[in-house]
């Protein structure tokens, strides 16, 4: 246990939970052992509170930087707005320019309104298809969030987000009068969502992930697409994680089905705080209609970031770089499992690529992975989110890594000492993320 783990050990007596977000929880990773907080970092690289330095090659910062750590571009933006006041009585030009360039993007989209977080800027979504349609109802598929509107779905039975988010997750705080809101379908299950419809002619929004760990079955996106227009829904697509990394802009346009409004936070803008709603004016011009409005929402660091992140996404064709390095990845896995006798298998889309095992104790081993893998100076796990700034010779000593480890795995499940390797306690479970 280092300096990083003392501190988190402080941390959990005054801070509900440890952290801000669930997924960068230590006992996400390697309970007792990772090293939890970090000084600074630069490109795929990061140094902790005793100064070792690692390269990440985990989830990237929750996969909010494409472009890697403090990009020298972005944050040259960003001391350019702090030094010319990040706050005052009138608004940021900068918001407008960043309007302009993300109608330009999604040509099918006319307005465009802002938050600083993917959270906030989903309720803000659901806030105007409610409001644009009259309706309260919303069908939904996957993970969107900790705001009332999406927690309600475990309102009642209580197990409604078992898999789209966490299992057994408790509604504590959520007003009881929200049940019934939420109504859930798994992806490429066009005929669940048909069913909810059937039954519900008051659905107000449709909102899904478009692509995440399953590509969507043929004709399955034009079919939501359908099913919204017939009964007068709004279809959101929440791109908060899928966006900027196959293609600049959202998923969507790779698919060709555009919805009603696009949702945006992460790497719009390159890991600083920044969010946007993309849509039709027939859906935007609703949030007038009701009250939308936040002080922080008009400060400049975050449309100044996204422009700068923006704008080098398209000169460097960035997206195309993190698809080959993934699938490279991909490939690695495979490989090192296959020379190592281990059962694995990939998924998710390329930027977002992750390993799962097939075995019982998978949890167990992917917490000696990462056990070893931080020995070796690395931050990783069964999750790799490339970056722009990850080299080919880091991803090489990556991989020596992995094949001395692989090897090392199935020793210790063959001999059944997984947990007998381990100095700390296994990992905990993240999101169930079937959809």
């Amino acid at each position: 246990m280092g300096t990083g783990q003392d501190l988190y050990i402080r941390a959990k007596q005054i801070i509900p939970g440890g952290t801000q977000l669930l997924s960068k929880r230590p006992e996400m990773f390697l309970p007792d052992q990772w090293p939890a907080y970090y000084t600074r970092a630069k490109g795929s690289e990061v140094w902790d509170l005793e100064g070792r330095r690692f390269i990440d090659c985990s989830i990237g910062g929750v996969s909010a930087c494409p472009l890697g750590y403090a990009d020298p571009d972005v944050e040259e933006a960003v001391v350019g707005a702090v030094k010319a006041g990040s706050m005052s009585t009138l608004n940021c030009p900068e918001e407008v320019e960043l309007a302009e360039l993300l109608l330009d993007i999604h040509e099918w989209a006319d307005m465009v309104r802002y938050a600083r977080s993917g959270g906030e800027i989903m309720a803000v979504a659901a806030r105007i298809a409610r409001a644009a349609t009259g309706r309260t109802k919303i069908a939904f598929c996957g993970y969107h969030g900790w705001h009332d509107w999406y927690l309600a779905a475990n309102l009642g039975k209580g197990d409604e987000l078992d898999s789209h988010l966490l299992a057994g997750l408790d509604p504590a705080g959520v007003p009881a009068g929200l049940q019934g809101t939420m109504l859930p379908f798994e992806y490429n299950r066009l005929d669940q969502l048909e069913q909810i419809v059937g039954g519900n002619q008051d659905i107000a929004a449709i909102v899904m992930e478009p692509v995440r760990y399953l590509p969507p079955a043929k004709g399955f996106l034009e079919g939501v697409r359908k099913v919204a227009d017939q009964v007068g829904a709004v279809l959101v697509f929440d791109e908060i994680t899928s966006g900027w990394k196959m293609n600049v802009g959202g998923i969507h346009l790779t698919y060709g089905v555009n919805p009603d409004l696009a949702i945006y936070a992460k790497a719009i803008a390159n890991g600083h705080a920044m969010a946007a709603v993309v849509g039709r004016e027939s859906v935007m011009s609703a949030a007038q209609a009701t009250f939308i409005s936040s002080t922080n929402w008009t400060e400049r660091i975050g449309p100044a970031a996204a422009l700068a992140t923006i704008r080098k996404l398209e000169a460097l064709a960035v997206p195309a770089s993190l698809i080959e390095t993934g699938n490279m990845i991909r490939e690695g896995w495979l490989s090192a499992a296959s020379r190592a006798g281990l059962e694995l298998s990939v998924g998710n889309i390329p930027p977002l690529s992750t390993f799962s095992l097939n075995y019982e104790n998978a949890l167990a081993i992917i917490t000696l992975f990462n056990q070893e893998m931080l020995d070796r100076g690395f931050l990783a796990t069964s999750q790799f989110v490339p970056t722009l700034a990850h080299t080919e010779a880091q991803i090489a000593c990556y991989f020596e890594a992995v094949d001395e480890i692989f090897p090392m795995l199935v020793d210790a499940i063959e001999n059944k000492k997984v947990e007998v390797k381990l100095r700390g306690p296994i990992k905990h479970s993240g999101f169930e993320r079937l959809n």
